[in-house]
Order: C-alpha cells, then structure tokens, then sequence
C-alpha cells in the first residue's frame, strides 16, 4: 500500500489551499477548498484574502451579490458554508436535507414542549408557507425582523432546555436548509451579518434540479479529497456530517485508493491523485477563526502538533491560527486601533517570523482599523488579547 507522509500531506496543503501560490479570484478560492466557512461573515472574507496576493472587498461582494457564482448554504453540520453555484443541486439533497430533517425534528418537539402548540409539524408547516408567501411579494427579500413583524405565527422565543433556547430566526434556518431561501443582500458590513432572506428562484433565477442524495455525497466526498486528501475515513465522516455507511459507499463508487499515513492509520485518495506534490518552498499564512483548512480533519495532529488545547474552544471550532511550511505556530490577534499582532507558540526559523511578521503588517493595512468581531476566541487568542 502506499505510504503517504506528513511532510507530503503538508506540501499538499500548501499547494492545494492556495497558500504557497495565490489564487485569482474568490471563486477559485471557493473551488479549491470545496467550500469556505460562512458562520461568522468576515471569515469568508479573511478566507480568500489570506490565499490571494490582491483581494479585495468588492471582489467576494460581487461573486456573492451580483454574479451569484457563490452562494451561501446551511449544510454539514448545520454549518453555514459557501459554496461554488454549481455545487448547491449536490449538497440540498444529502447535506442539507440531512441537517432539515433534524432542525425539524427539534424543532417541532420544542413548540410543543413548550406548551405553545400541540402539533408542533402542523406549526412549523404554516409558518413556513406564511413566510414563502410574504416574501414571494419581495422579490428583492426581507430582513429577519421584518419577516418576524409580518409573520406573527414564527414570532416565538422557546426555552428548549436548561439554558438553550431559540425564536423566530430558527424557522428561516429551517427554509435555508431545505433550499426555499437564502442568505441574500447582506444590509450590514461585511463583518456583520444582516442578510435580505430571499426565495431562492429568485436568487438564482432558475432552481437546478437536486441530485440524487447518493450522487450529491459522491461529489461532495470526491471534492474533499481533492482537497484534503488523504484523509480516514473518520476524517470525512466528522467533516460530512454523515455516516460511515455514506462514506464507504462514495470511496467505493469513486474507487478512491487506500493509503497509509505516518500514524498507521488508512487515509484515501482518488485514483488519478497519488502522484507526490513537489514542495512548494516556504510558505507562511494567517487564517482567520473556522478557516477551512483548519477545520478540514478530525484527525490534526500532522498540522497542529500540541497546539490543539490552545487553538480549539471546548466545542471544537477554530480560532485564528499562523501558518509556517505546513503547521500550525502560532495565532494572530487585533489590539484596540485594529493592528494585527503575531502570538507563536514554538519558536521557529528567523525567515519565518519575519515573513509572518509582514503578513501581519499586510493584513494590518488591509483591514484599514476594522475590527473583526467572533464569538469563537481559542484560549490563545483570549490570552493575548
């Protein structure tokens, strides 16, 4: 079996997430990693930056709000992701439809628990025509808030559980997954979200025709290997969102190639993929919280090393993380005026420091004073901030 190293699954991260080598536009960004993190709005944003050498705002505004090539989709683990026009009729069967079903069913259960309704399906089926048929008259789409004040049958707030709860907004989650709106105009700016809840025939113009669920997990699994390959097989169950049974049957169909990886675990690749990936040279990189290349694997330890306790939140999600020839090193904050500043977590070579170093001068200027607001701050970042 073929032996695949880390210092190979390093190199390919480097050329094959664009960040050894810029990427033109923020549809190829989108294409080489399958799909960009969309839960917090700057990250998209800090996402392309981070593997083109001129981007700019109004290049990822005009791919999502007047081209529409990109397209803003509730899917793996109720994540909200972009992802490439073309790649929706793929994801809306499996992905999202997986997702649905289980919004749904929480959902429906809650109302009812909460003493609001006694048919909670019979509910949350009403609010949703309501909704579809005020904002069928709103061809140019409708705030949250607006929405809510038209349709007072969704304005609710549920205590669900001890310290859980949720309102209005959750049935607009509902209609995203299921493809009967989007995420449109966003009202705010850019690090903030205040999106125009669309239709989605009319944000697109035309619905493609869903795949069948099967065939839109092969795609979506063939893309993931192309981009984070090799990976195990728990690799891509966590990031799908899915099941073994799932995974194994799309590694069959794309007869995708076992291999072995430092750990001696089985990682997989696609049959036309096993050539070795010439080193890309040094490379550094600052990525923004939930970046897709730090959010790819379950399995991190050939990127992370030890840093995972510093890094991640309780939860698993990703805070900033500073990049040298492959692994993680270090983080990045903003001070008060907005200046990026470098925290590393090991020592490392005296080039790399000063590229990193330029990189935070270089994303300094770029952000010109904003501040980018999360609510995903890892240890590290809490501790330097």
């Amino acid at each position: 079996m073929l032996h695949v190293t880390d210092d190979e699954r390093r190199a390919r991260v480097g050329v094959r997430h664009g960040l050894a080598r810029s990427l033109e536009t923020p549809e190829a960004v989108t294409a080489a990693m399958t799909a960009l993190h969309a839960t917090e709005p700057a990250t998209v944003y800090l996402s392309c930056w981070a593997r083109s050498a001129s981007f700019e705002l109004a290049d990822l505004d005009r791919a999502l709000y007047t081209d529409r090539t990109l397209v803003k989709q509730l899917a793996m683990r109720r994540t909200l992701f972009v992802f490439p026009r073309e790649l929706l009729p793929a994801v809306w069967p499996g992905a999202s439809a997986r997702v649905a079903a289980t919004e749904r069913a929480r959902m429906t259960r809650d109302v009812v628990r909460a003493g609001l309704v006694t048919d909670g399906d019979a509910w949350l089926d009403q609010a949703r025509t309501e909704v579809l048929a005020l904002l069928a008259s709103k061809p140019e789409g409708l705030q949250a808030a607006d929405i809510r004040r038209a349709v007072p049958l969704m304005d609710v707030r549920v205590e669900a559980r001890a310290g859980e709860s949720w309102s209005a907004s959750r049935v607009l989650v509902h209609l995203g997954l299921t493809a009967d709106v989007v995420r449109g105009v966003n009202t705010g700016r850019w690090p903030t979200s205040r999106p125009r809840w669309t239709l989605m025939r009319d944000w697109l113009g035309a619905m493609p025709a869903p795949w069948a669920a099967e065939d839109g997990y092969r795609e979506l699994i063939g893309r993931w290997l192309s981009t984070f390959g090799p990976g195990t097989e728990d690799d891509i169950v966590w990031w799908l969102g899915s099941t073994k049974s799932v995974v194994r049957t799309a590694l069959a169909a794309l007869e995708a190639v076992p291999v072995t990886l430092d750990r001696g675990e089985t990682g997989w690749l696609l049959p036309d993929d096993i050539d070795e990936t010439a080193d890309p040279g040094p490379w550094v990189a600052l990525l923004p919280i939930l970046d897709p290349t730090v959010m790819g694997w379950k399995s991190r330890d050939f990127y992370l090393g030890p840093h995972r306790p510093h890094l991640f939140d309780r939860t698993g999600n990703a805070g900033t993380t500073a990049w040298a020839n492959g692994r993680i090193v270090g983080c990045w904050t903003q001070n008060p005026s907005g200046e990026v500043r470098l925290h590393l977590l090991e020592e490392v070579a005296p080039a790399a420091r000063e590229a990193l170093e330029s990189k935070a001068t270089r994303l300094t200027k770029w952000l010109d004073g904003v501040r980018v607001p999360t609510g995903y701050a890892s240890p590290a970042m809490r501790a330097r901030g």
